[in-house]
């Protein structure tokens, strides 16, 4: 599938554009506006990529945290190490553990998603921006022959932004 977006200032140019979209007979369920008013974001589908990297870290730390810690205690037990003397083996080895267990929550946060929820990525947390600042989306969502005779279309009100995407095959 295949999407079309518009990022149109007002809410006027975004009915405009709804309309012109109507006049020349897209199906009307292929055609959205996202604003005030209209869908919103999370009604249309658009993730907040901080969502899902939280999610993402969230999964990992179910398995990397009881990892890292059994990993850290067999390391421990299997060296020897007598990092504390104060601990004694038993405590050297739960220490071990522990530093394991938080080695293996950095992984889920760095490689889980931790850096893009850092920084922000993502089309989609513009979009999100653009819909808060007030802005309109025009989405029109079908085939690449649907999609290149819309593009005309909605380029005569004048985006802000136009930008065309292929949905990734699940």
């Amino acid at each position: 599938m295949n999407y079309l977006v518009a990022v149109l200032s007002d809410r006027i140019q975004a009915e405009a554009a709804y309309s012109a979209l109507e006049a020349e007979s897209f199906a009307m369920e292929t055609v959205a506006i996202l604003g005030k008013g209209y869908k919103s974001a999370d009604e249309y589908g658009l993730n907040d990529p901080a969502d899902e990297a939280w999610k993402q870290v969230r999964r990992m730390l179910v398995w990397l945290v009881p990892f890292g810690f059994v990993a850290g205690l067999s390391f421990n037990a299997i060296t020897g190490l007598d990092t504390f003397p104060w601990a004694g083996t038993l405590g050297n080895q739960v220490i071990g553990g522990l530093l394991g267990a938080g080695s293996g929550a950095m992984g889920a946060f760095f490689v889980g998603g931790g850096v893009g929820l850092a920084s922000g990525s993502g089309d989609a947390l513009s979009y999100r921006n653009r819909l808060s600042a007030g802005k309109y989306l025009v989405v029109v969502q079908g085939t690449e022959a649907q999609i290149r005779q819309a593009t005309p279309i909605v380029r005569r009100f004048r985006p802000e932004n136009l930008q065309g995407y292929q949905a990734q095959e699940t």
